[in-house]
């Protein structure tokens, strides 16, 4: 298990056939068909690996249901737990795509529209099957075999793979979807070129076909060899292998928020000083960086250093930075307060900052010296998916389209408390007086981050109403409270 104790993520992708359209599971009737043009919810598929076997495949549609296919070649898509009907063998082909094949009865899966069967003998480009990931596309690589991260290390003008806990901004990458094959994006908008050099624009060099080996990813590069760290920084190229062994594979970790705090006496929370908590320096470095995990059931906060620990409530309400794992005098409740924040302990007592600085969890409510600003740091680009899909521009108009299966990607500046979004072409976001969110704007207009539970954020806008997506998909600034419908994965 890596340094950064995260599980990696769960393999959701969508299917694509030779015709270009997803493989669907509808919602009624449990019937798949391959006709949709873009991957929404319905056109996720979740990869579940036999544990003993880790070429042999179930797919898991949104429903929770899985693809399965009978001796007649007849495919379902209704069963509701794993059986011999529903093992699919990958057959991965040197372009990348891949051939699905019963376990069973050893046929291949193929079709079009709504003619889709598990019947083929051989295969033929009808069976063969694009892999598009549906995941977040910002998140933290992992070397299998260093066991260590990768990161952008701009000095030298590569991306290292020598991080022990993926940390700063340096060490979000960003995977570009392009044409059935991948770009890797560095924090500065550099794409990774099969040489090892970033490179400002996209192109052959930098587009690489994703395979699946073991449960792990390897990234082919134009010239049929892999991605591997090399050298002893662990420099992030392709080396001469044409075959992906230990060293060229890799994992992809969910990219926890990370943030830095500023108490009301102007200095920043810091470990500069030893194992106490204290605000009281005056930079930005790694000892000021705090990264949130957020509990998935309580929803309350633990708070990760660089070194590895997490903040710790101590005696008569001292915060240490003690705890090696999670417990419950780990945990923070969280109160979002427009541009600042308020921490609780598990003792009920708000955090407060003390005239030296040192912050105590000592005070019964929240006045001037229990509030913090928060500035998220690891998202100077800001990618958002809902519900129903991702954030973009709408094509011939100022607003903002929440259901679209293509993404923006939005600069986030911080200001004092707040936040300001920039679209593209440097305009900014605002709420129209009609209550629609537009992205033209010239001036920028102050909006307030929460992160309200795991891997989701909201939004709010300078009236306090949360950004949400409406039926259509438009983005409105009218959301009264935390509905799904106002939660964003970022």
């Amino acid at each position: 298990m890596p340094a950064n104790g995260n599980r990696p993520l769960k393999l959701q992708f969508g299917l694509i056939n030779h015709e270009g359209r997803y493989l669907t599971a509808e919602s009624f009737g449990f019937k798949v068909n391959a006709s949709a043009p873009s991957l929404k919810k319905k056109q996720i598929w979740t990869l579940e690996q036999d544990s003993q076997d880790s070429q042999v495949v179930c797919l898991r549609s949104h429903l929770g249901r899985y693809l399965a296919s009978d001796k007649d070649g007849k495919v379902t898509c209704e069963a509701d737990g794993q059986n011999s009907a529903c093992r699919f063998l990958i057959v991965a082909q040197s372009d990348g795509r891949w051939a699905l094949q019963s376990e069973q009865h050893l046929r291949f899966f193929g079709g079009s529209r709504d003619y889709l069967s598990c019947f083929a003998q051989v295969i033929t480009d009808a069976e063969l099957w694009a892999v598009h990931l549906a995941l977040h596309p910002q998140a933290n690589l992992l070397s299998v075999a260093r066991k260590r991260y990768a990161h952008l290390s701009a000095e030298d003008g590569e991306i290292a793979v020598d991080m022990n806990i993926p940390w700063g901004v340096a060490a979000l990458l960003t995977l570009v979807y392009l044409d059935g094959k991948y770009c890797l994006k560095t924090c500065d908008s550099r794409f990774l070129g099969s040489d090892g050099k970033l490179l400002a624009q996209s192109g052959r060099a930098t587009a690489y076909t994703l395979e699946l080996k073991c449960g792990k990813l390897a990234f082919k590069d134009c010239e049929g060899k892999y991605l591997s760290p090399t050298g002893p920084t662990g420099t992030l190229r392709s080396g001469r292998c044409s075959k992906p062994g230990k060293d060229e594979l890799f994992d992809l970790e969910e990219s926890h928020p990370q943030v830095v705090l500023m108490a009301a006496n102007g200095r920043y929370v810091s470990i500069r000083q030893g194992v106490s908590v204290a605000a009281n320096q005056e930079e930005e470095t790694d000892t000021e960086t705090f990264q949130m995990e957020i509990d998935k059931e309580t929803r309350k906060c633990m708070l990760r250093t660089s070194r590895g620990n997490y903040w710790d409530l101590v005696a008569h309400g001292g915060i240490q930075i003690t705890a090696t794992e999670a417990s419950a005098n780990a945990m923070f409740s969280v109160e979002w307060l427009g541009h600042r924040v308020a921490l609780k302990a598990n003792n009920g007592k708000y955090i407060c900052t003390k005239k030296n600085g040192q912050l105590l969890a000592v005070s019964d409510s929240v006045g001037e010296d229990e509030q913090l600003t928060l500035k998220l740091i690891n998202r100077p680009m800001l990618i958002l998916r809902g519900e129903n899909g991702f954030v973009c521009r709408h094509k011939n108009s100022n607003l903002l389209d929440g259901s679209r299966s293509v993404y923006d990607i939005f600069t986030l500046q911080f200001s004092n408390g707040a936040y300001h979004i920039k679209g593209v072409d440097g305009r900014f976001w605002y709420v129209n007086s009609g209550g629609l969110v537009c992205s033209d704007g010239e001036a920028p207009e102050d909006f307030a981050l929460e992160l309200p539970e795991h891997g989701r954020l909201a939004i709010r806008d300078k009236n306090g109403k949360y950004l949400r997506g409406d039926q259509g998909g438009t983005l409105k600034g009218d959301g009264l409270g935390l509905s799904p419908s106002a939660l964003w994965e970022y």
